[in-house]
């Protein structure tokens, strides 16, 4: 039996499936254009714009634009310098030497953490500072920024209160050695003195009052650790370590005597 399907007479019956004949015709070219045209239809992909950062050398067109680059070359390099100022030009280093003493003085290895001491030494810091920077902001930031003064005098002045802060921590005798060995004159004044004498007549004078509070703070472990070394002999316990039974009485007496709050107490009386 044969039937038509508008391409003419198939050679094969009517229920002979529809796919079969479209292949006989060749419509798979119909199909290859189909694909395409629904390929070519189809929304092109938008790729991402990123933004691009460049840095590049021009010729400078005045005398501003050589001053706008030191400027900013001279705050990057103050930028690099910061961690540095901030340890030694202020109480710092008192404060996280006391603190490191008294995690020694403990015996409690690694509590608490250094992120924890480092920590609580920045904010202290900030609170023993925060006077000599509200100076600086008010004095020599402010005004600069305001166009009032310019920079050198805005330097002068930034300094004058972190240089009154340094002179009242540093012994004279620190400050006349390193006087001495820069081949200085001899000041008459305190605004004779050079900053870069005055800053490490400040360290080793810092250093020394650390030293010194460390001392006072290892005395009452001391004698704990001296008790219990004792009674742990007369028992005849030579081989138990004496720091394993001194260190929960010694942190007992820490916590009994608020040991933190007197700590701090003195650390920050010390700078008045």
């Amino acid at each position: 039996m044969q039937c038509t399907n508008g391409y003419g007479i198939l050679p094969v019956r009517c229920g002979y499936p529809l796919i079969h004949a479209i292949r006989r015709q060749k419509c798979w070219l119909a199909s290859l254009a189909l694909v395409l045209l629904v390929a070519g239809a189809a929304p092109a992909q938008v790729e991402p714009t990123l933004p691009k950062i460049t840095v590049g050398i021009e010729k400078a067109k005045g005398p501003n634009d050589v001053a706008a680059t030191l400027q900013i070359l001279f705050v990057l390099t103050v930028l690099s310098l910061a961690p540095a100022l901030l340890i030694l030009t202020t109480s710092f280093v008192r404060i996280v030497l006391v603190l490191s003493f008294v995690r020694n003085a403990l015996g409690t290895m690694q509590m608490p953490p250094n992120l924890v001491l480092i920590g609580l030494s920045l904010f202290l810091t900030f609170f023993v500072m925060a006077p000599v920077w509200k100076r600086v902001h008010d004095d020599a930031l402010q005004p600069y920024l305001n166009s009032q003064i310019g920079y050198e005098e805005a330097l002068r002045k930034g300094v004058k209160p972190l240089r009154q802060f340094m002179f009242r921590q540093t012994r004279d005798k620190d400050l006349a050695l390193f006087i001495r060995l820069s081949k200085h004159p001899r000041p008459r004044t305190p605004d004779d003195v050079p900053t870069h004498v005055l800053i490490p007549a400040f360290v080793i004078s810092e250093l020394k009052t650390a030293f010194q509070i460390g001392f006072i703070i290892y005395i009452p472990f001391l004698i704990v650790d001296l008790v219990v070394a004792s009674a742990l002999m007369s028992m005849g316990m030579m081989m138990l370590p004496p720091v394993t039974i001194s260190l929960p009485f010694k942190i007992l007496l820490f916590v009994m005597v608020d040991g933190w709050h007197l700590i701090v107490k003195s650390l920050m009386l010390s700078f008045h």
